[in-house]
């Protein structure tokens, strides 16, 4: 093992002058540019960016699967880049899609990685024991991983990387796609880690809300490290800076858009009962008639937004023309009645009724296995419903599925478009799918380029996009025929605050162009979005509303102002006392 000095032997992970480059579509991507840090022991580290800042990047180096260009990675005292090998045997990595094998039980993926770990045989039982009891597995030792929820599967993935206890564990976006009740349940999770067998570890994510949970975070954008410290160092200067705006009449979108125009505000997002704003540096609050500010605590996410916001970070979706105020008018377009679906006997939605509203945003929830997804794939005439009735656009889906179709839009929870083909491809595919020929064709697949700024992009291919990238093309492809209605399932799922801000500027413009939009999120902050919501739990509905009057039910003497996700916790786990207190 090559010697190493003292200070690398302290702690957990040193990177000094780290940089490096891939060339993807003819272009050449500089991920990493002179990275510096340092990773302490027994902590929680968080590794934060926006999409494409190079943080996969940064774990694969670390883990010793890649060669960095130049610069020196020392982890827990070896040579990363001299010695992979003996990097990689003492270290834990959980990438963003961890090889469980699905067609084997929970039992024999353990078996498999005890077997690939070393583990010797009078090791594994106690090792399993505890890793079960820790994530809440011991039930389901039989069932295959591939029926696993989300999840489940997470907390199996994470069993297996934890069978052999590693000084430094990577985990790369752990929680992506998770309910709200599973990653509080991670976290428990990486909380005992620490305390038990003193792990450093390093964490990316996507909800900012995870980085107030870490000792520390780093910053990286665009390959560079733009600070590291505790998460209340980054926020601190925004004192003073932070409102919840609050007006009796009218949406509170339509707050948020006349907020987000305006050029004192640098940030404006829902938040509870009113929009969350960031003024600019020096700026005092402009005058909105019959609006409130009341100064709250800033939050990691607002010093994030803040110093990479792009001058509008919110608005950045192109206006989109009004549709005629008749066909904008309050009349069901989704109407659902004793919708039913069975695979063999286990019922995966039974018996729901709702009705969905022309111009509305209406919200899907649930645990992962609620039925969202089974549901999400009746409604836009992918699989058969088993009993009940269902009509969208006006079109009983039972008897003309195809015709219901065409007037729908369809953005899957994975990137479904197709990735050995450049975006101006999938688009032409996509365009041809849909019927659009000749000028018409052409004149939307411009819009498309330009709207979505792909343009520096069309000739790259599917795969070779970051994910923010991909989910543009995806909803881009989704709108060309201009559909009435939009069907989004997880459409953010791992996308960074900047792009997610830039996706429901763009949702709420074709809501108030009378398009009716139906998602389904994990991020319970998005929730907020929607004008109604409904709430699934075991293929069942488990309670209905507006976001207003579902926080309301989850109100008590000690926790007067729930956020979404405290309400989802508490109405689904009615046993947890798991409340936020941000």
């Amino acid at each position: 093992m090559p010697v190493t000095d003292v200070k690398a032997e302290s702690e957990a992970l040193v990177l000094s002058g780290v940089h490096k480059h891939f060339v993807s579509g003819g272009r050449t991507v500089e991920a990493l540019r002179g990275v510096d840090l340092v990773l302490p022991r027994r902590k929680i580290t968080g590794l934060i960016g926006p999409d494409g800042a190079g943080k996969t990047t940064l774990m694969r180096l670390i883990a010793g699967l890649l060669k960095p260009d130049d610069g020196q990675i020392t982890v827990l005292g070896i040579d990363a880049v001299r010695d992979p090998l003996s990097v990689q045997a003492r270290i834990g990595y959980m990438p963003q899609r961890f090889g469980l094998y699905e067609d084997l039980t929970v039992a024999e993926n353990l078996a498999l990685y005890a077997d690939l770990q070393g583990v010797t045989r009078n090791e594994r039982s106690s090792r399993n024991e505890e890793l079960l009891a820790m994530t809440g597995l011991g039930p389901f030792m039989h069932r295959l991983a591939g029926h696993l929820s989300g999840g489940m599967k997470q907390k199996l993935g994470l069993a297996c990387t934890l069978l052999r206890p590693p000084p430094l564990l990577l985990l790369d976006e752990p929680t992506v796609g998770v309910d709200p009740v599973s990653r509080r349940e991670l976290w428990t999770i990486v909380y005992r880690l620490i305390e038990t067998h003193g792990m450093s570890l390093l964490l990316s994510t996507a909800y900012l809300d995870e980085a107030e949970r870490c000792a520390e975070v780093i910053l990286l954008h665009e390959g560079k490290v733009l600070g590291q410290g505790s998460p209340k160092s980054f926020s601190r200067h925004l004192e003073g800076r932070v409102f919840r705006v609050r007006r009796q009449q009218g949406k509170r979108r339509h707050l948020q858009i006349a907020l987000q125009r305006n050029e004192n505000v640098v940030d404006a997002v829902i938040d509870r009962n009113g929009v969350r704003t960031i003024l600019a540096d020096g700026k005092t609050p402009p005058f909105l008639p019959d609006s409130d500010w009341r100064a709250i605590r800033p939050r990691f996410e607002d010093a994030f937004i803040e110093r990479l916001n792009r001058t509008k970070t919110g608005n950045t979706a192109r206006p989109i023309p009004k549709l005629d105020h008749r066909r904008a008018a309050n009349v069901p377009v989704i109407t659902v009645s004793g919708l039913t679906r069975r695979f063999g006997a286990f019922y995966a939605v039974r018996g729901i009724d709702f009705e969905v509203q022309r111009g509305e945003i209406f919200g899907l929830l649930g645990a992962n296995g609620a039925g969202k997804s089974t549901t999400f794939r009746m409604l836009c005439g992918l699989l058969p419903p088993t009993d009940g009735q269902l009509s969208v656009a006006g079109v009983n889906l039972r008897r003309a599925a195809s015709t219901a179709r065409a007037r729908i839009g369809y953005m899957a929870q994975r990137f479904s478009l197709y990735g050995d083909l450049s975006v101006q491809q999938n688009l032409l595919f996509f365009a041809r799918s849909y019927g659009l020929r000749g000028q018409r064709q052409r004149a939307r697949i411009d819009w498309a380029l330009q709207d979505f700024r792909l343009e520096d992009f069309q000739h790259a291919n599917g795969r070779e996009l970051s994910l923010g990238y991909k989910q543009r093309l995806a909803m881009a492809c989704a709108l060309l025929h201009e559909p009435e209605i939009l069907f989004l399932d997880e459409p953010t799922s791992g996308v960074d605050p900047l792009e997610r801000r830039a996706f429901w500027a763009r949702i709420n413009a074709l809501a108030d162009s009378g398009v009716t939009i139906m998602v389904t999120t994990h991020f319970m902050d998005e929730a907020e979005y929607c004008d109604r919501l409904v709430i699934m739990a075991q293929g069942g509905i488990l309670m209905s509303g507006t976001p207003q009057a579902i926080r309301q039910r989850a109100v008590t003497p000690q926790h007067p102002n729930p956020s979404m996700e405290d309400a989802f916790i508490a109405l689904t786990q009615p046993d947890s006392s798991a409340v936020s207190h941000a």
